[in-house]
C-alpha cells in the first residue's frame, strides 16, 4: 500500500512540474560605446507602464566597457522598453529604446 501511494505522490508531482512553465532569463552584452558613464539602466517589458529596479544596482558602465545583462523577471516576454541615464556632468539626455531582448546577443548604446 506505501509503495502505491509513493507512486501515486510521485506521478502527481511530475505532472505538477511537467506543467508549470519556466521563463528563461533574458541574457546579453551591453556596451557603452559613449564617451559618458552610464549611471542607471532601466528596462520594462512593453505595454508595463512603469520602470523595474535599476539594473546596475550600485555598479555603472564606463566609456567603451561592456557587461554582461540578466533580465530574470520570471516574465515569458521578449519585447522591452529600455532607459539609459548617463553622470550628471554629460552632454547627453536620457534616452530610451524598444527590442526584442530574445534575438539580441549584444547591444552598443551610442551618443
Amino acid at each position: 500500500m506505501k509503495l502505491k501511494l509513493m507512486s501515486v505522490a510521485v506521478a502527481a508531482a511530475l505532472l505538477a512540474s511537467a506543467g508549470a512553465s519556466h521563463a528563461e532569463d533574458l541574457v546579453f552584452s551591453l556596451k557603452n560605446g559613449t564617451n559618458s558613464v552610464l549611471t542607471n539602466f532601466y528596462t520594462s517589458p512593453v505595454g508595463v507602464n512603469e520602470w523595474e529596479d535599476d539594473v546596475f544596482g550600485k555598479q555603472v558602465l564606463n566609456p567603451g566597457e561592456s557587461m554582461d545583462i540578466t533580465i530574470a523577471d520570471g516574465r515569458d516576454v521578449c519585447k522591452y522598453d529600455m532607459r539609459f541615464e548617463f553622470e550628471e556632468e554629460s552632454d547627453l539626455d536620457t534616452t530610451t529604446d524598444t527590442q526584442n531582448l530574445c534575438e539580441m546577443g549584444s547591444y552598443t548604446i551610442h551618443e
